[in-house]
């Protein structure tokens, strides 16, 4: 049964300084149905303790980067007109984050990373709670780590979707009777209270969470862009936006690279058939993309995506050909460090697998381990400087033409792996990172124009 409820989620420029933040308190306070506002990190604070978590720095350097997210949130504070109230509460929060910025642990020990890379949203959801407030709304700023239950993986915690729900609706549903709640995105806790994160990206993820939990009607993601476009407008001017998605396609596009979804968005809003819709808090009279169960129309191809920053690994061994168990060994390997594998090809004796490698990322970590454990089982090959090229479409195995008119457009371009036939819905190619621009241009242009 879902309520007449919507919440929206605003990214990181949408809350970057006073002049957006009181646009999107405008949309806030222009529907009635919004009663959750989950908010990002204003742009840039995250960088900034990303690196105060991960780099080793001189305290000079600590202190400048501190000083850094402080102007950023100073520069907020001094437009508010009730900022009396706000700066003591402020303060308590850059407090906390300059005692963990100089903790002597912080670069090995990952919940006090977690404690520390939470700051920034608590930081935009004190603010923003303020700025909707001049719209003459009664608002609340609601700590969501009373209830983004999640496992104690620190860096990427797991959502525990019943504890999330039983908890929402304690705690969060009588609350947005009485006032519209602004609280953060990416940020959750563990059973025993300590501070945990759910990856890069995760606002969207928190939004999709709750709407899951207090069976919302929409999810309304806000960024800078004017929905789901075909491919990124960065590479091509010739990209548009899409006025519809179906929950599968999105999901592929997110899974493959679409930097305006995050992938895990999906999930709960599939689970529980909650409307997604993508906007721009700069253009909201633009309207934007909706993501629902099903479209009016599905064209075989539908957008274009590049992930970038992947690694192909090879792993031989001349006995393969008489060895049953090998792939199974390998995979559990995999399973075993919870990577997840894109591309897999096969050969007699070897097989060849895509896995992501974003800097500083826990994939990066998880990915050394597992090649130190593939190597004591095999020969391990690593290859870096390549990106996932990735066309998202419907029915793509079975409809006549579809896959040859793909590869005619890229016939100019070495494609290291391919991947197709697994799910009706992509086709995907590894390429060298310097050749991903113009095999993206080139298929749009085969393919939208």
């Amino acid at each position: 049964m879902t309520n007449a409820l919507s919440i929206a989620k605003f990214g990181g420029t949408s809350v970057a300084n006073y002049e957006v933040m009181q646009n999107c308190a405008r949309i806030v306070a222009g529907n009635d149905k919004t009663r959750i506002v989950v908010v990002s990190a204003s742009a840039g604070v995250t960088n900034h303790l990303v690196s105060l978590a991960h780099t080793p720095m001189t305290q000079q350097q600590i202190e400048e980067t501190c000083q850094a997210i402080v102007d950023i949130e100073h520069a907020i504070l001094n437009k508010l007109d009730d900022k009396a109230a706000v700066e003591p509460k402020l303060n308590d929060l850059l407090e906390e984050m300059r005692s963990l910025a100089f903790h002597e642990e912080i670069l090995h020990r990952d919940d006090l990373k977690d404690q520390l890379l939470s700051m920034g949203e608590r930081m935009s959801s004190l603010m923003f709670s303020s700025v909707l407030a001049e719209q003459g709304v009664k608002t609340m700023n609601f700590d969501v780590r009373k209830v983004l239950r999640t496992d104690s993986e620190f860096g990427e915690g797991a959502p525990q979707i019943e504890e999330i729900e039983k908890l929402a609706k304690q705690l969060l549903a009588p609350e947005i009777k009485e006032a519209i709640v602004v609280t953060q995105g990416f940020v959750g806790a563990d059973e025993d209270g300590r501070t945990t994160t759910l990856g890069r990206g995760g606002s969207d993820f928190t939004a999709a969470l709750l709407a899951e939990a207090l069976d919302a009607e929409a999810c309304e993601i806000w960024t800078d862009v004017t929905g789901v476009y075909t491919t990124d407008p960065r590479i091509t001017p010739a990209a548009h936006p899409l006025p519809e998605l179906s929950f599968e396609e999105a999901a592929e596009m997110a899974t493959f690279g679409a930097k305006v979804l995050h992938p895990a968005t999906m999930e709960p809003a599939l689970r529980k058939d909650i409307k997604v819709f993508v906007g721009s808090s700069k253009e909201p009279e633009k309207g934007g993309t909706w993501i629902v169960r099903n479209c009016e129309h599905e064209p075989p191809y539908r957008a274009i995506t590049r992930r970038k920053e992947q690694v192909m690994v090879t792993v031989k061994t001349p006995k393969m050909m008489y060895a049953q168990g090998f792939l199974q060994q390998v995979f559990a390997i995999i399973a075993k460090h919870k990577l997840s594998v894109d591309l897999v090809t096969t050969s007699e004796i070897s097989v060849s697998f895509t896995l992501d490698n974003p800097a500083n990322s826990v994939a990066q970590r998880l990915n050394k381990e597992t090649i130190a454990e593939l190597e004591t089982i095999c020969d391990v090959k690593v290859e870096k400087g390549y990106d996932l090229v990735t066309v998202v479409g419907n029915n793509m195995q079975t409809a006549i033409g579809v896959s040859s008119k793909i590869l005619s457009a890229v016939s100019d371009f070495n494609l290291r792996m391919i991947c197709f036939g697994a799910n009706p819905h992509n086709l995907s190619f590894l390429v060298n990172e310097t050749d991903s621009d113009d095999v993206v241009r080139k298929l749009h242009s085969a393919l939208f124009e």
